[in-house]
C-alpha cells in the first residue's frame, strides 16, 4: 500500500495536506483536493478503516516522556488532566511520538493505530515542530505549557516574565545588589520568560547584568545544589539567588544546610513553584507560583469540547503566575562586601 508520504511527494505538496485532503479536513483547495485524491488513486492507496469512536486521551511527548528533572509539572499537569476527564469517563495514556511512529505514518495515522481520540501536548524547544504538524493536520490537540505564534496550534500556558520582574525587584527593594540566576538549561518559552524577568528587573533599577551570576543549570535537586556551591565560590558571591524551578530551588536550600549557609540571613533565595512544594520545604520558601494542574484542567475540558464538536477555534490561553513571600528572603547581611 502506498504510503502518505508517496502521496505527498506525487501530488508535490505537504504530508500535512495529504492528510487534511483524504481525511475531508477544511483549509485544501478544491485543485489541490483533486490533485492529491488522483495520486492517491494511482498510487493505490487505501485508506485504513476508521477505528470506533475511542475514550482515550493521550498526554504525549513528541521525545522523552518524564525526567525527574521535569520536577511536579508534568505529575500537576497529569492529575489536572484527570480531573478535567473524570466526569466524562475518558481514560489517559502516555505516548512517546518519535519513538513509536512508523516513518510512513502522519501524526493522524499514529494516533489512531493507538486508539487515541486527542491528544494533550508537552512541548520542548527542539521539537516545537512536531506540535505545529499534528495541528497542520487537523488532529485534535491542545499544548500545555509552552505557547506559539502559529494560529493552528492551540495552547495553555503561563507568562512568569512580569512576575520574576516582581520577585527580582522585591530582592532589589530589601537592599540586594548581587542577585544570582539558576535557570534551567531548557530554552523553552517558559524559562525564557524567567530569564527575561530577572534581567528587566536589573536593568530597571541600573544594576549591571553580570553573566557569572547567571548559571543554566539542570533543573533537579543536584543541580540546584551545584549552583549554591558555584555561586557562593565566586569571588564576589551574590546574597541572593532567584532558582526558575521547584526541585531546583530545594536543592538549593539542600545545599546551603550542607554548607552551613543560613536562609535567609546569609542568603536569600526565591524559587518558583508548579504546586505546593514551597510551603514543604524549610523554610518555605518564597516563590513564583503557577497552577500546573490547573493547566491539565484546561487542556484536557477544551479537549473534549472540541472532541463534541463545540470548539470550533484554536485556543490561546495565557494564564497569570502569582509572587508569594514567605520566609526565605530578608536583607543582605551586613558584612556583604558585595553589596558595599
Amino acid at each position: 500500500m502506498a504510503s502518505v508520504r508517496k502521496i505527498a511527494e506525487r501530488a508535490g505538496t505537504s504530508v500535512a495536506t495529504v492528510s487534511r485532503a483524504l481525511n475531508g479536513k477544511p483549509n485544501v483547495s478544491r485543485e489541490m483536493r483533486a490533485r492529491v485524491l488522483s495520486a492517491a488513486q494511482d498510487l493505490g492507496y487505501a485508506r485504513p478503516q476508521p477505528l470506533q469512536a475511542s475514550s482515550v486521551i493521550a498526554l504525549a511527548y513528541p521525545k522523552d516522556i518524564v525526567h525527574a528533572e521535569y520536577g511536579a509539572f508534568d505529575s500537576a499537569v497529569l492529575s489536572g488532566v484527570l480531573r478535567g476527564l473524570e466526569a466524562h469517563r475518558f481514560d489517559v495514556v502516555l505516548l512517546t511520538i518519535l519513538r513509536d511512529k512508523l516513518e510512513s505514518e502522519t501524526y493522524s495515522e499514529f494516533f489512531g493505530r493507538k486508539g487515541v481520540a486527542g491528544v494533550v501536548l508537552r512541548s520542548f524547544e527542539d521539537l516545537r515542530g512536531v506540535c505545529e504538524e499534528i495541528a497542520a493536520e487537523g488532529f485534535p490537540s491542545i499544548v500545555v505549557g509552552d505557547r506559539f505564534t502559529s494560529s493552528e496550534v492551540s495552547f495553555v500556558c503561563t507568562s512568569s516574565r512580569e512576575d520574576s520582574t516582581k520577585a527580582v525587584e522585591h530582592l532589589i527593594n530589601l537592599g540586594h545588589r548581587r542577585i544570582g540566576l539558576g535557570v534551567h538549561h531548557v530554552k523553552d518559552t517558559d524559562h525564557v520568560d524567567r530569564r527575561k524577568g530577572y534581567r528587566a528587573a536589573l536593568a530597571a533599577h541600573g544594576i549591571p547584568h553580570d553573566p557569572s551570576l547567571e548559571v543554566e543549570i539542570v533543573a533537579d535537586m543536584r543541580g540546584g545544589a551545584n549552583c549554591i556551591r558555584h555561586l557562593l565560590g565566586l569571588s564576589a558571591p551574590p546574597t541572593a539567588i532567584y532558582f526558575t524551578d521547584p526541585i531546583a530551588t530545594l536543592g538549593a536550600l539542600h545545599g546551603c544546610r550542607e554548607m552551613r549557609v543560613r536562609v535567609p540571613e546569609d542568603l536569600s533565595i526565591i524559587g518558583f513553584d508548579d504546586s505546593d512544594v514551597r510551603h514543604h520545604a524549610f523554610p518555605p520558601f518564597s516563590a513564583v507560583c503557577q497552577d500546573a494542574s490547573r493547566l491539565g484542567f484546561d487542556a484536557s475540558r477544551w479537549l473534549l469540547r472540541r472532541l463534541a464538536g463545540d470548539a470550533k477555534e484554536p485556543l490561546r490561553l495565557v494564564r497569570p503566575t502569582t509572587f508569594e513571600i514567605n520566609q526565605t528572603t530578608s536583607s543582605p547581611p551586613a558584612s556583604s562586601s558585595a553589596e558595599k
